[in-house]
Order: structure tokens, then sequence, then C-alpha cells
């Protein structure tokens, strides 16, 4: 008859919402345990130390998926006639799975390297020799055969290992085999016999055999009696697993490439590092920090996926002496910190104007140059990570029994609604663009000038017009130096720092007054000796700064050269009269 009676009560089972748990590899294991003494068995309900073993499921972190049948390993197998419910996860019953009796069918893995004592007897939990063998290399690579996986793709940091203790005994006269939450759920749908019958092994030694040490994807770290047995709802929510991990994003120090730059003087610039390693959202956040000139700039709130890399940068204005500054970057995250140091040279363009020309400058030798290059970038792309929280709720069962004080009573589900998401990231593209226009023409005080045909020997002004759009204007700079070179030079030697007319993203540059002007006007003059033919500056316009470095533009234009100045002074005899 109890026989019967245990066959019944499997089979009147019904399906118990439970809480998902995802898991990772090799190197951290997420265990922790408890448990305590036994007690006495009966002839119809015991348990022999030894008769146990471990669930395995493989999960993928993404979207908590299992991807892979579980197996169950033992060192001891039990007869595969014994009652169970099946091969299913913590987390399949969480999605609704039922539990669902079934009597024999079971199977199971005998390992090569026998497991470690898992279900404590007196209180001692052999956690170390647990987190040891299931993160072994040749463990892993077995459990990978096993369970289909390639050994590289499930060590690859896109999936975790769910572990379930596992329980072979003797209930009501049957042997049956459970993981802890199977044996929660089970004791639910019997009234709370298995509990009254086990407590000692269903309610204390199995779910307190694994533990988390750490909050885990939804799943808190058990703060509770470690040496006291559990009820159901406990057990349920956050007792019998453990997680191992492989490459954790959440923990795996994040990593940080730098650059080198050059800058100038007295410039608004931007200094960036890109940051990859991990994963970095509002839970495990990373924090960049700039040491510039012995001031800490703090770029908080780094986020990316795992697998990828967000660029973190600080705005900042240069010294206004040249000079080499060293700028160390150390990032945080993930509970370590990684450094790299940044070399900027900052350099003054100013000091090379030309000399003051002379009557009798000559160049017999000249020959027109080749009209020069330089790093050209005039638009500039980067993009930022934004995370958003995608909800999972779960409903987390806690039935109770209410009396009505007549022997009778019913069962009520006080449980509620936990939020088990995760982090989802949307990729928020910014761009900027330079554009500019360069235009020199002959001095009003050239006389004979017409149009942009000159006389050599007088002077040219020139305005550069620039104009930088982006979508993210705390994130760039305006176009904030304009370095005019000039043909008679070689296009080096000697240059002319334009001046910035305006701090706007649409600034004017023009000549900076000459001190040989006799009416103090911004122009440069070109040569006498200067042959008839096109006279053509170059201007290179830089110092549009972004996370993507620095725009610039190469800018010409010209004048006609034809005859000098002399031609428009000639020497008469006076009139006496």
């Amino acid at each position: 008859m109890k026989r019967l009676f245990s066959v019944l009560l499997a089979l009147i089972l019904l399906c118990c919402p439970l809480s998902a748990i995802p898991a990772y590899a090799i190197g951290d294991g997420n265990v922790d345990g408890g448990g305590g003494g036994m007690g006495d068995g009966t002839s119809t309900n015991s348990w022999t130390p030894g008769n146990e073993g471990v669930r395995v499921t493989v999960i993928r972190a993404s979207d908590h998926a299992v991807v892979t049948t579980p197996i169950d390993l033992t060192n001891k197998a039990p007869s595969s006639s014994i009652y169970n419910f099946g091969k299913v996860s913590k987390l399949q019953y969480n999605n609704g799975q039922a539990l669902s009796p079934v009597k024999g069918g079971y199977s199971c893995v005998k390992p090569v390297e026998s497991l470690p004592k898992i279900i404590s007897t007196n209180g001692t939990n052999n956690i170390a020799a647990i987190k040891s063998y299931f993160t072994d290399e040749q463990v892993i690579r077995s459990i990978a055969n096993l369970t289909g996986m390639d050994f590289d793709v499930l060590t690859d940091g896109d999936y975790r290992l769910l572990l379930e203790p596992i329980a072979y005994y003797k209930f009501e006269g049957v042997m049956i085999a459970t993981t802890a939450t199977e044996a929660a759920l089970y004791d639910k749908q019997v009234g709370g016999l298995l509990r009254s019958r086990m407590v000692s092994l269903s309610h204390k030694n199995l779910p307190l055999a694994m533990f988390l040490e750490v909050a885990d994807l939804g799943y808190p770290a058990w703060s509770g009696s470690t040496s006291t047995a559990a009820s159901d709802a406990d057990i349920i929510s956050s007792l019998g697993l453990g997680i191992v991990r492989f490459k954790d994003a959440a923990t795996e120090p994040p990593n940080v490439s730098a650059y080198n730059y050059e800058y100038r003087v007295n410039t608004e610039v931007i200094t960036s590092v890109m940051v990859s390693g991990g994963q970095s959202d509002p839970d495990h956040p990373v924090t960049v920090t700039f040491n510039v000139g012995g001031k800490s700039m703090r770029v908080s709130n780094v986020y990316y996926p795992e697998g990828d890399s967000q660029i973190a940068w600080i705005r900042w204005t240069t010294p206004s002496t040249p000079q080499t500054m060293t700028i160390p970057v150390t990032v945080s995250g993930g509970g370590s910190t990684r450094s790299a140091t940044i070399t900027a040279k900052i350099v003054d363009l100013s000091g090379n104007d030309p000399p003051n020309p002379i009557a009798d400058d000559r160049n017999d030798s000249y020959s027109t140059p080749s009209v020069p290059s330089k790093a050209q970038k005039t638009s500039a792309s980067w993009s930022v990570w934004r995370p958003w929280w995608k909800a999972y709720w779960v409903w987390h069962s806690d039935w109770n029994w209410y009396g009505d004080g007549n022997g009778g009573g019913h069962w009520e589900d006080d449980g509620e609604w936990v939020d088990e998401g995760w982090w989802e990231f949307d990729l928020d593209q910014y761009r900027a663009s330079l554009s500019a226009s360069m235009k020199i023409q002959p001095d009003e005080k050239s006389p004979t000038a017409s149009g942009k045909t000159m006389k050599s020997g007088y002077g040219i002004n020139q305005t550069v017009n620039t104009n930088v759009s982006t979508n993210q204007s705390s994130a760039v700079t305006g176009a904030q130096n304009a370095v005019t070179y000039f043909p008679e030079f070689g296009y080096q030697t000697y240059w002319r720092l334009l001046e910035r007319m305006g701090s706007s993203y649409n600034s004017q540059f023009e000549f900076q007054k000459n001190p040989y002007s006799t009416y103090d006007r911004r122009t440069h003059f070109t040569p006498l000796w200067f042959p008839d033919g096109s006279y053509t500056p170059y201007t290179w316009l830089i110092d549009c700064w972004t996370p993507d470095g620095m725009l610039s533009m190469n800018l010409t234009d010209s004048v006609t050269i034809r005859g000098n100045l002399w031609s428009d002074w000639h020497i008469a005899v006076q009139n006496p009269d």
C-alpha cells in the first residue's frame, strides 16, 4: 500500500513556476554550501551517503536559453528503474515545464574522474573540492563531449554551466531521484509529506549542498541559515545550485588601448582611449580616469556588451607653452584596474612668420614647387552603447497552508513576481564633418590690381571660412587653427598662423596683422622677384577634434602675377613752371 501511495502521489504532481539560473566556466566556480546531521531513517524513508550526483546544464548567457539536454553525473549509478522527473533543469521549470514523474528509463554518467563528495552529512561541505573539480579543464572537456558542445565554443564566454546536486533516496518505500528544486516542488504537491519524512536530506543537506557565493543573473547570494532546514520557497528561489563561469563578462578586467597625440598650444582638444574586455553595464560599470597635468578627469559609466568595446574621451585645453605631456589613464571595472599612458606633444606654430621683404630681393633659381598635401580627414564617426533593461518577470511561489480550525483548510500561493531580466544594448551613432573654403585676393592697397590679377611686390589678403556639423556637440570642437604656407619658400621654412575670428562651428580665419605693413594691414607681401603666373598659397586647416581623432583639410587658392610694382613707378623731369 505504501508503494502504491507513493506512485499515486507522483502521478498527481502539478507544474510549479521556478526561477532562472544561467552560468559560466574554467576558473570561476560560484558555489558555496552548508548542511548538518542526517537524523534517523526508516525502512521506507532513507538515504545512504554516496547516493548522489550533479545535474549539469549548458545555458546561453545572452538569452538564458537551455542549449543542451542536462546530464546527470554520479559515482554510484542507481537502478535505471528508479522514479525520476526526467532531465529537466531549474531554468526549464521556471519557464513553465511541469513536474512529470517517470518510472524507469533513468540514465546517468559515471565520470572518468570521480566526483568529490557533494552532499554533506555533518555540516562540513567539500566546496573547495567541488569548485576545483568543475573548473578543471579535463572535466570541462568531458562535459563538452557529453553534452555535444565544442569545447572552444563552450568556453568562449557565451555559455555557463548550471550545477544542481541530486540525491537518490527511498521515499515511502520507493527509490526516487530528485534535484533540490524537484524535491521542493514535489513536497508542495504532496502536502509537505516529503519534508515530514526526509527533512534532513530533502530540505537541508541536499539544497544546502550548493548555493551561490555572489548574486548572479537575478539569483541572490544565500544569506540564510546554512545548518537548518530551508523552506520550499527558499529552496526554489535560492538553493540547490552552483554556477561555473568560463570568461565572466561582469568580472573580467577591462582592457584599455591608448594613442599618442600632437596638439597645438592653447587649443581645446579631445583625448580618447578604447576600452574593451568583459562587459560593462549599470550593474558592473567601467570608469576611466585621465590624469592631465596633475588633474584627474573621470569618465564614469562607460558601457558596452560582452565581446565589444567603447571609446571614452575627455575634452580639455592644452597649456600655453610647448611641452611633452604624459597622461596616465586608469580603467577600473570588474573588481580590477588596468592602466595605459598617453604621450601628448604640445607644439607652438607661431613665430615662423616670413621676414620683411626688401626691394633688392632676388631668387634667380626659383622653380615652381609642388603644392603639398598634408593629412586630411573631413569626417568622423563614433558610437556609444546605451544599455536598457530587458524585463523578465518570474513568479516566485510561496505556498502556505491556512487551516480553518476544524481540521480542514487550504493551500494559498503567497508568492510574488520578481524581475529577473538582463541588460540589452542599443548602439547610438554619432558623426562630425568639416567643410571649408579659402579665398585670396589682392590687398586693396594694390592700386593696379584687377580682379585676381596683380603685380608682384604687393600684398594679398586671405580668408578661410569653416563649417563643422555634428549630432553630438559636446564631443566635437570647431576648427581652431589654420596655417598658410607660400610658394616662394617652397611651402616650408616660413608660414603664417592665421587668426581665428570667432569661436563657433562657423569660424573665419584671416592673416594676422603684418608688422611690416605701413597701414597695419592683414596682408602677406608677394616677393618682387616672383615670376609672372599663378601664385598659390596653401593652407592646412586643423584642430577640429572629435573622439575619432582630428578633422583637417587641405586648401588652396590663387592670384595671377603680371609685372611688378616697379612698373607702377616712373621718373620724370619736373616742369619748372
